[in-house]
């Protein structure tokens, strides 16, 4: 009896859903491939609220379960810019990072939850309560009573958040306690915000049951209020009570269908994809056509166009067929409609007739049709490689390029951000699926794609994208529900079911030297500099004597406009006193004693002469003193360095050869080393890649992946399926003498246990005994 009660504790435990959300946590948290680099240059690339916003759901999208908020913790400045509403999201951003977490919620989210103390942001408050939701969505009973007590705050903003976390903590549970409540909060105080929420959160708690009274209260309602956020928030919970209910909602989408209200015609189309979702329905197929093309309303014809996806996304590949006609209509919301209704039906198939159809639409002319083909193409693209669809390097490209050009419209960058977090969900591990791995209808997954498209009104909606996401895992379980160290063989090339790339860090280019730019001009002078000093360096050098007292001798070294003229004049007699030149405009007075030799040297600023130094020497009339020789070789000596420094800008040509020959040297250096690059290279290439590949558990496993998986020959365990199916697969163990080896849960590190561990001391060492040698 004891056996038979634990087997079946194991059943509820497991129909429970607990076992399966840690699995699929654990699974996330060691498979987490997210490219940071992305997220970086996104960051870069947005420069106003909008794009920071997309930035953050983003990154929530590509960290959704791993516990992982590395990018957070480093951009905390950037961060910190979020303000009103967009800290609502940003925080609600942490229930995606942490989904699955549950035991620990409230600990994780405890600084942004309310407290009794006012100091906190309300934003933040209310964003808080609303990832608490996000972490228990559709299983989240034991939450639920820790959020009603916060829906009768004063703070509409919380409220807001915290009738989103009620409703996707109590999702299908039909609570009428939780209906009342939410109820409540909607009609007495007929708030805008409060009531949006509140209208879409009484759909989530009675998901599916097509309650009467449900349905009259919401409905009416609608009619009665003045605000368009709350008939929009009633407009989806109506939709939501009548989910799957196929002929039987006919009566209620006939009765909103012909309301003269377009918002109330609005619920009808959605009512009418909810309540034949999956079905293929041709009847309904034909409404939708027929509104899509006959109503007056935009929003009406775009809702009908959408939820053709929803009815089609069994036979994803007659989707294409029925929407590239309104693809090509002229009303821009019909044509974002159709792009909506593709990436929807779809999902995750990498449909190239999907892509020929949403391709044009990237460059549309309208921001926001662009928006949806891009978040679309993400949607059919997610777990696509490029040996399996070869657009996927394309988009790829071209939402970073979207997110670089400074010149893209906002809501085309909000689109290709959000496309970004999309197509690399769950560190790249998820994907987008409407039905379960048996063909069953996701009703979580469904809601949340739902939910999702009604971004177009309310930004924070984006996060309930995050409810279709399923792993794409195999997980091997034995009979105490624990997995044991095993391997599956896929029978395929690494490189078809790989993760893509990861992006590497644009290398800070060396700027280069520029050379000086020198004006022809400046050439000839310097040429025409050369030769004057070329063929006057002779004169310069002589020094003439003079040896009879009765002759003048003028030497005068004169080739430019700056120039040197040196005369020596004898004197005649001993006590001859200085004398004018024969030009005295031109020539300064110069007097100097004959005893003495000594030479004097005036400046001269006459206007007609181009004579800058002149100098005069006077000796005796006795016969000059012999000229010493080292004297001779001091006046040759500088007359070099005076031709020298007039020659500017040669010198430095004179190194060019050198340089060249040591450029030369680099040059077959680095052609040396290119070489040797080439050739790894080639021997790389040349090592054929294995046409198979080992696969640890808990593997990734793409669905296309799953006809090559087979279990390794020597494997000890015997799957209770076949491990084709996929997701997790009960083991038989053959081999009971041995002992299991058991993969040891992650342990998700938590805020508070962290704080503890840093705190506690070392034990104190052991009794001994010190002994001096």
């Amino acid at each position: 009896e004891d056996g038979w009660v634990k087997r079946l504790r194991k059943v509820v435990l497991v129909l429970g859903g607990e076992p399966t959300v840690a699995l699929h946590q654990e699974f996330l948290i060691r498979n987490n491939h997210t490219d940071l680099q992305i997220l970086k240059n996104t960051k870069e690339g947005g420069r106003n609220s909008i794009t920071h916003n997309a930035t953050v759901i983003s990154n929530g999208f590509m960290h959704f379960g791993t516990t992982s908020d590395v990018f957070l913790r480093e951009n905390l400045e950037w961060l910190k810019r979020a303000s009103n509403w967009s800290k609502f999201s940003a925080t609600a951003s942490l229930g995606l990072i942490h989904y699955g977490h549950e035991r620990e919620a409230l600990n994780l989210m405890s600084s942004y939850l309310p407290k009794d103390s006012s100091g906190s942001s309300p934003y933040a408050e209310g964003g808080g309560l609303y990832a608490i939701g996000l972490i228990h969505a559709n299983h989240g009973v034991s939450v639920m009573d820790y959020i009603s007590q916060e829906l009768k705050h004063d703070s509409d903003v919380i409220r807001h958040g915290g009738c989103l976390g009620f409703g996707l903590a109590a999702m299908g549970t039909a609570s009428l306690d939780a209906y009342d409540l939410l109820k409540e909060n909607l009609m007495t105080r007929d708030d805008a915000v409060i009531g949006e929420a509140a209208g879409l959160a009484m759909g989530l708690v009675m998901l599916g049951t097509k309650s009467g009274d449900a349905l009259e209260d919401m409905i009416n309602y609608a009619r009665d209020t003045q605000h368009e956020k709350i008939q929009r928030g009633l407009a989806m919970g109506v939709a939501l009570v009548m989910y799957g209910q196929l002929e039987e909602a006919d009566a209620v989408i006939e009765d909103l269908c012909r309301d003269k209200d377009p918002l109330l015609r609005r619920a009808g189309m959605f009512t009418v994809a909810m309540a034949y979702c999956g079905s293929g329905d041709n009847k309904a197929i034909r409404r939708l056509l027929h509104v899509a093309v006959t109503d007056v309303d935009d929003d009406v014809r775009r809702a009908a166009v959408t939820s053709l996806g929803f009815i089609l996304f069994r036979t994803p590949e007659q989707c294409p067929h029925v929407v590239s006609l309104l693809s090509e209509s002229f009303n821009p919301h019909v044509r974002c409609g159709s792009a909506i209704a593709l990436g929807i039906g779809c999902a995750a198939t990498g449909s190239k007739e999907a892509l020929g159809i949403i391709e044009p639409l990237l460059s549309d002319s309208t921001p926001f049709v662009q928006q949806a083909a891009l978040i679309a193409s993400a949607m059919i693209l997610v777990q696509q490689t490029e040996a399996m669809c070869s657009k996927v390097t394309f988009y790829r490209q071209h939402y970073a390029k979207v997110i670089a050009d400074k010149h893209e419209d906002s809501l085309s960058k909000f689109g290709a951000i959000i496309a970004q977090g999309c197509i690399d969900a769950g560190g790249r591990n998820v994907t987008i699926s409407l039905q379960s791995r048996t063909g069953h209808t996701s009703m979580k997954a469904v809601v949340g794609l739902l939910v999702f498209s009604q971004f177009w009104y309310w930004f924070p909606l984006c996060h309930f994208l995050s409810l279709s996401f399923s792993p794409t895992s195999l997980i091997g379980l034995n009979t105490d529900l624990k997995m044991p160290k095993m391997q599956f063989l896929s029978s395929a090339k690494p490189s078809l079911y790989g993760y893509p790339p990861q992006l590497e860090k644009e290398k800070e280019k060396e700027r280069e030297k520029v050379a000086t730019a020198v004006l022809s001009v400046t050439a000839k002078r310097s040429k025409a500099k050369q030769k004057a000093a070329a063929s006057k360096e002779p004169d310069a050098m002589e020094v003439t004597e003079a040896k009879d007292s009765s002759k003048q001798t003028d030497t005068s070294v004169d080739a430019e406009k700056d120039s040197k003229m040196d005369t020596s004049e004898p004197a005649a007699a001993s006590t001859q006193s200085a004398s004018s030149s024969a030009t005295p405009a031109s020539t300064p007075n110069v007097a100097a004693m004959a005893t003495t030799g000594a030479s004097v040297n005036a400046d001269s600023k006459g206007k007609s002469s181009n004579v800058e130094e002149i100098k005069m020497d006077t000796s005796s009339s006795v016969d000059p003193p012999p000229v010493d020789e080292k004297e001779k070789s001091r006046k040759k000596a500088e007359a070099m360095e005076v031709t020298t420094a007039e020659d500017g800008g040669a010198a430095p040509k004179e190194k060019k050869p050198g340089e060249k020959e040591k450029d030369k040297d680099k040059d077959k250096t680095g052609e040396g080393a290119a070489a040797g690059e080439n050739e790894k290279d080639e021997e790389k290439k040349v090592k054929p890649e294995p046409t198979f590949e080992l696969l640890s558990n808990p593997a990734r496993v793409l669905p296309a992946q799953l006809k090559v998986l087979s279990l390794v020959d020597d494997c000890r365990y015997k799957p209770l399926k076949p491990v084709s199916v996929g997701g997790i697969v009960m083991l038989q163990d053959m081999d009971l003498e041995k002992d299991e080896e058991l993969i040891e849960p992650v342990k998700v590190p938590v805020p508070g246990q962290q704080e503890d561990d840093e705190d506690e001391e070392p034990p104190p060492p052991e009794p001994f005994e010190y002994t001096e040698d």
